[in-house]
């Protein structure tokens, strides 16, 4: 399996670099492209495509920066 990154966006979604899969709670796969180099999963749970984000955090005015803890 290839190396997976995810960043956090401040006020925005999780950004997940290389190549994963996504299952639901009952086991069914999201449809994830191998083509593409990364996927947005929604945070603000505004987004008409969940688990996928679909830029609504704007609208909603979702407000988060977090920052790992310093060692």
């Amino acid at each position: 399996m290839s190396d997976v990154h995810i960043k956090i966006l401040d006020n925005g979604p999780l950004v997940v670099q290389g190549q994963v899969s996504i299952t639901d709670a009952e086991g069914g796969q999201f449809s994830v492209s191998a083509d593409k180099p990364a996927i947005a999963l929604c945070r603000c749970a505004a987004s008409k495509n969940k688990p996928f984000c679909d830029g609504s955090h704007r609208d909603a005015g979702f407000d988060a920066c977090d920052r790992a803890p310093a060692d």
